[in-house]
């Protein structure tokens, strides 16, 4: 399958910011692209202004979350349709950001499956996002709490091939801290094999992304590991000459 790239630019970026968008897709336009998908998930008030820029560009437009609920009184929040008027193919839901960050106790599993299924329904591509704190990780309940959020954060019956998961252990998010390759293949591999269990041979073809601390250094390792489908990166992906380097370590 093709490696997806994904830059999650968080709350950064305002409409000087498209400079960057515009030199990254003018680099991938003098570089040999290798053969990848990459979508930029930017804040909801660059998508519009965006969109343009990305035409006839090998970068796809995504939205950082969406409400599980197709319309009505939710005042402050964005519907899947509306973040397909804007020229979206990708939304990322579930980020240990807003699982953590949200309300009384976070963002549950139970409302990312809605936001998934909502996403799908509207011909998007969801990045459902799970990971472990350092607490779960040194409790011995890393494999646990990601399995458990996979089950509860999936849509039932959805078409497998348009969903990516991104494991980002929550320790090494922003921190500069890196899990070893080995740590990242025993847990894409117990992830990809519970996709198997759940799904069947159907299982194989959702692609599970890599988050946390990805920078033009470590891309490479990263996406040679196994079971590695792609990355979703942060904060290498503001600045075009960062994140260009992580796009052409897909080959």
């Amino acid at each position: 399958m093709k490696p997806l790239i994904a830059g999650n630019w968080k709350m950064n970026g305002l409409l000087e910011s498209r400079k960057e968008i515009g030199q990254l897709v003018d680099n991938l336009g003098e570089a040999k692209m290798p053969d990848c998908d990459v979508v930029l998930c930017l804040p909801f008030t660059l998508l519009f202004p965006s969109v343009k820029q990305l035409i006839d560009s090998p970068v796809q437009l995504g939205a950082q979350d969406c409400h599980w609920a197709e319309n009505g009184a939710h005042t402050g929040d964005i519907s899947a349709s509306m973040i397909k008027e804007t020229g979206c193919s990708y939304v990322i839901v579930g980020h240990s950001e807003r699982r953590s960050g949200h309300g009384e106790h976070g963002e549950r599993s139970q409302f990312i499956a809605e936001k998934a299924k909502i996403a799908l329904a509207q011909d998007l591509s969801p990045i459902v996002c799970v990971g472990e704190s350092i607490d779960e990780r040194e409790a011995g309940m890393a494999k646990t709490h990601v399995l458990d959020q996979i089950k509860k954060s999936l849509p039932r019956n959805a078409a497998l091939d348009k969903i990516a998961i991104a494991y980002e252990p929550i320790w090494a998010i922003g921190t500069g801290k890196t899990a070893t390759t080995d740590d990242i293949a025993e847990m894409h591999g117990w992830i990809r094999e519970y996709l198997v269990d759940l799904f069947g041979e159907d299982g194989n073809q959702v692609r599970i992304l890599y988050g946390g601390s990805v920078n033009g250094s470590n891309a490479k390792e990263i996406l040679d590991t196994e079971n590695v489908n792609g990355v979703l990166v942060g904060g290498a992906s503001l600045k075009a000459v960062d994140f260009f380097p992580i796009i052409m370590a897909a080959k």
